[in-house]
């Protein structure tokens, strides 16, 4: 069953639905204007096999903020493999900050991870992705991910990226910190890449997820 969080603004109080799959979704007290809803793990995650999918819906003028509780690790597969795909859709104004916790990715680990987000004018999104190869002194596993985003059904971003722990790919380096926004963009800086579209992907590369200043 997927994880889901539906969020519909309403001027009295802001509906708030929520399904647990993997993921546990829960309420927390938010200021006006704002639902804040925290990602608790249901089960030991994530294991061969498992297919983890998060749903979240949000419509009209209101912002949805999604706190991790915890950090993610990929546990070693023996061969198998698992996925983690995030669905997002945003329409009539409404507003996505998602601060995503560590994803560790461990010696033997094979995951594929997906992020599409659809949303329309006057909506914003802010993601943060940290992914970590490896646990302390350990040599991390494989990771593809794939991320697409669509604005007023235009393409505004489309990327995939292998990952693996490697001198040629990640150097000295086995932590990629990014944050991303849709519908906004971030000021310019040296990490900074702005998208064609109303967007930006800031991304540092360091050894530790703390040294990153994103």
């Amino acid at each position: 069953m997927s994880t889901r969080i539906e969020v519909v603004a309403d001027p009295v109080r802001h509906r708030c639905l929520l399904t647990t799959g993997h993921l546990s979704p829960r309420r927390l007290p938010g200021r006006p204007g704002v639902v804040r809803v925290a990602l608790v793990q249901a089960g030991a995650l994530l294991l061969a096999g498992d297919e983890v999918r998060i749903e979240v819906v949000v419509a009209g003028a209101v912002r949805l903020e999604i706190v991790e509780t915890a950090g993610t690790v990929a546990y070693g597969m023996r061969g198998g493999s698992a996925r983690w795909d995030i669905d997002i859709t945003l329409t009539d104004g409404a507003s996505l900050q998602w601060y995503g916790e560590p994803f560790v990715v461990a010696a033997d680990a094979d995951v594929t991870r997906t992020t599409t987000t659809r949303l329309t004018t006057g909506c914003t999104a802010q993601l943060r992705e940290s992914i970590v190869l490896g646990r302390h002194r350990e040599t991390g596993g494989r990771l593809h991910t794939s991320t697409r985003a669509w604005l007023n059904d235009q393409p505004l971003l489309a990327e995939d990226l292998d990952l693996r722990h490697s001198w040629a790919i990640l150097g000295t380096a086995r932590c990629l910190d990014t944050v991303t926004t849709l519908g906004v963009r971030l000021p310019d800086t040296p990490q900074t890449l702005q998208l064609e579209g109303p967007g930006s992907i800031a991304r540092q590369l360091v050894h530790e997820q703390h040294q990153s200043t994103l």
